[in-house]
């Protein structure tokens, strides 16, 4: 029923296991490395078999609970099932402890929708899958957020597409056990239109995941010349703000020194002329990674100058793991508020 807006006690439990969730992500590491030191040859079996003794009992917890519209709650225990089986392929990465967490962060997803999912279960109707599907997600983007800006973590719209579908496996499952008396939702202004807000919340979040375009990566550049004349950033910690700046010129230097150090003399001069460009203060400032500038002598610049004699095309860097949007800032805000501005006028 509509007028039960909520369960508060649910909801605040899914809001402490989300903030427990996101509020760890800079200790994970650790944790599992403590784990692995502590059980380096039962590391496997204890975590593989502390995720398989919980999905089997929920498969056993689902199964036991479906006696009524069976078809409908089989078919979204399949769904989880299938979601679950598709996560593990896309995270597989063949390294055991990238894997370990990523296996753990799919069971976190799913039980923070569950939680979510009981909180607006009173609503009795589709409204409570999707008011938990945004929270949900809501709750990943803020996690991968905070690992943009933590050393040693990466955040990346990847991760919050991955989450997604641990959201929406743990839905799945939840509305498999205790579904709501029906699916579908009221199609009135009362109901639409909070969701419509919560809609615009979520893409907001979303957008503001995305930043950095060449203008941005110029001014951050004068601004680190200016700031590592006195404080150079020769020392990371682990727990602080990541220098977002700081690791994509060294992801540059890297690349560009692996592709110098492998005859790709091409590479290595276009990504030094990224680094010339755009990350000029890191060539000339000792950093966490090298203490002495990675700025190339005169000479090897010449050198790698005379070789590429003329230039044979566009050039994409590789340097980086993760892809670097560089759209026009008021282009990407004005599609973004067209898309709000679309979802709350058919709500």
């Amino acid at each position: 029923m509509q007028e039960h807006r909520l369960h508060r006690g649910w909801l605040g439990g899914a809001v402490v296991c989300a903030a427990a969730v996101i509020g760890s992500s800079p200790y994970i590491g650790d944790i599992r490395s403590a784990i692995l030191a502590a059980f380096p040859t039962q590391f496997r079996l204890i975590i593989g078999g502390a995720i398989a003794t919980a999905v089997i009992a929920a498969l056993v917890y689902a199964l036991g609970s479906i006696r009524d519209r069976r078809a409908w709650r089989y078919t979204g225990l399949g769904v989880a099932i299938g979601g679950a089986v598709l996560y593990a392929r896309l995270v597989a990465t063949g390294n055991l402890l990238v894997d370990v967490v990523e296996h753990v962060h799919f069971v976190e997803y799913g039980v923070i929708a569950w939680l979510f999912y009981r909180a607006w279960l009173p609503l009795d109707d589709g409204a409570a899958i999707i008011w938990a599907l945004l929270a949900g997600t809501l709750a990943g983007i803020v996690d991968e957020s905070v690992q943009a800006y933590i050393p040693g973590r990466v955040g990346e719209a990847h991760d919050i597409f991955l989450n997604l579908v641990s959201v929406t496996c743990g839905l799945c499952f939840a509305a498999s056990v205790d579904p709501p008396a029906r699916f579908s939702i009221p199609l009135v202004r009362r109901v639409l239109r909070p969701i419509a807000y919560g809609v615009s919340v979520v893409l907001l979040a979303f957008a503001g995941f995305f930043h950095a375009d060449a203008q941005t990566l110029l001014a951050e550049s004068t601004d680190r010349a200016n700031r590592w004349r006195s404080n150079p950033p020769t020392e990371m910690r682990r727990l602080s703000h990541e220098d977002q700046y700081l690791s994509e010129a060294l992801w540059h230097v890297q690349e560009r020194n692996r592709a110098w150090g492998a005859g790709d003399q091409f590479s290595a001069w276009r990504e030094n002329l990224i680094l010339e460009r755009f990350y000029a203060p890191v060539l000339d400032t000792p950093t966490f990674a090298s203490r002495t500038p990675s700025r190339w002598p005169a000479p090897q610049r010449d050198d790698a100058a005379a070789r590429i004699a003329s230039d044979p095309g566009i050039y994409i860097s590789r340097a980086a793991p993760y892809p670097i949007y560089t759209w026009s800032p008021m282009v990407f805000w004005l599609g973004v508020a067209l898309v709000i501005a679309a979802v709350m006028t058919a709500c």
